[in-house]
């Protein structure tokens, strides 16, 4: 209902300033006359769960109240004015009530937090902080080099360096996009997609899930399929680390098919495409559908032949041919079948990467294969091959680096073993 004088109403901009979704849902549901069981029939859903949804101000399911707005007419800058934290222009009183930690006692969190990975604790804490409030603007200047800077950071998998950097960004990001400009949403968008990858590499998935969420929301309000995209699946790969695998693929399905509904027509979409589908295809093979998995990467490796051998620097998608085949390694390692995984990877070379973060997780990869098929050597050396070309791609993802501990426990004596260990024990530089 564009134009309706509801959502300028004294009550739809208490809601907003409350930061109640729920509420601006009930609002529409009741100028529409209906009930909790209209609502929930139209959402196909339980009169139950629209009543919970109405009542909670923390949103649980993304996904369901987009929906929901949508079906009782809110319209989508009032939603999103009520889903974004507010930014303030003033410092603020720490608050960490949306950390995953909040409430653990502080000797389990410090547990919790140095098991993570060894990106200093502190760090951790300041994206907590800037999840749960965002902080005031740095003016700083300059926001899209930094966040290029950003970027660059994360492709050489300079992990420490980033997670500084991410909070202002996100502060910056806010301030920028209150003038409602379409490019300002999508880049605040993008800065919370990569917050997203970052704190999923570190195995921080319930705040990836906060920056996940945060950058589909902007995604939507900007009205960019590649943000969108982007922020899916982020969103999309953390819901498959906390076992809600066919959520992820539903999100991942929606995703390529609005991507593709924009015809392809630039390199950027049909990268984005591809994206889509060698995710798709590492989420059926995780949940176990061999046939889907292996149709996935097949219609990947056709969409990736438009493609250049390197993708062009600063790509939001930088996919090329040689990428969806290092996807197919993961896929077959995630159906159980490591001879597939290293057949897949035979032919692929560290050169065939255009950034440090892809030629390591080439090395994690096919580390991951030979460690399966059993053959510890191997498995040493594709580890030293990724960490002289990331050492963070090593050292602060939780999988791998239980690979080198059982490495070192199980088969000490192995070539590679003791220098592996050595290097990524050592502390970062």
């Amino acid at each position: 209902m564009p134009g309706n004088p509801l959502w300028n109403s004294p009550k739809a901009r208490e809601l907003v300033s409350r930061r109640h979704p729920g509420g601006l849902v009930r609002l529409g549901r009741e100028h529409r006359g209906w009930t909790l069981a209209d609502l929930g029939r139209h959402l196909g859903c339980l009169a139950a769960t629209v009543s919970r949804m109405e009542r909670r101000t923390q949103v649980i399911d993304l996904t369901l109240i987009h929906r929901a707005a949508s079906t009782v007419g809110v319209p989508q800058h009032v939603l999103v004015s009520s889903l974004a934290p507010p930014a303030p222009t003033a410092p603020s009183a720490t608050r960490v009530s949306a950390s995953p930690h909040a409430e653990e006692d502080p000797m389990r969190r410090r547990s919790l937090l140095a098991a993570t990975a060894t990106v200093p604790a502190a760090m951790l804490l300041g994206m907590d902080r800037a999840l749960a409030d965002t902080p005031p603007p740095t003016g700083r200047g300059a926001l899209d080099a930094r966040t290029a800077s950003a970027r660059e950071l994360y492709d050489k998998g300079s992990h420490t360096q980033l997670i500084a950097l991410l909070p202002g960004i996100l502060a910056d990001g806010h301030a920028a996009a209150s003038s409602r400009r379409e490019l300002d949403q999508a880049r605040l968008s993008s800065a919370y997609s990569l917050s997203a990858a970052l704190l999923i590499k570190l195995g921080s998935y319930e705040q990836a899930r906060l920056a996940a969420d945060r950058a589909r929301t902007w995604a939507e309000v900007s009205g960019s399929p590649l943000a969108e995209a982007a922020a899916s699946r982020e969103l999309a790969i953390v819901l498959r680390h906390q076992d809600r695998g066919e959520e992820a693929r539903s999100l991942m399905e929606s995703a390529a098919a609005r991507v593709e509904a924009t015809g392809l027509r630039t390199e950027a979409a049909s990268s984005a495409y591809a994206q889509m589908l060698c995710t798709l295809a590492y989420t059926a093979a995780r949940g176990g559908r061999r046939a889907d998995a292996l149709a996935m990467a097949d219609e990947a490796r056709r969409a990736a032949r438009r493609l250049p051998p390197l993708a062009p620097a600063g790509r939001l998608f930088p996919v090329n041919p040689a990428a969806v085949d290092l996807y197919t390694v993961g896929v077959h390692w995630a159906l159980g079948d490591a001879g597939a995984a290293l057949e897949a990877g035979r032919n692929l070379r560290a050169d065939h990467f255009s950034t440090a973060e892809r030629k390591a997780r080439l090395g994690t990869d096919m580390a991951r294969a030979w460690w399966a098929w059993g053959r510890p050597e191997q498995t040493a050396h594709a580890l030293l091959d990724a960490h002289r070309a990331s050492p963070g791609e090593v050292r602060d993802r939780p999988a791998i680096r239980r690979i080198v501990t059982e490495l070192a426990q199980r088969h000490p004596r192995a070539a590679g073993v003791r220098e592996l260990h050595a290097v990524v024990s050592a502390p970062a530089a």
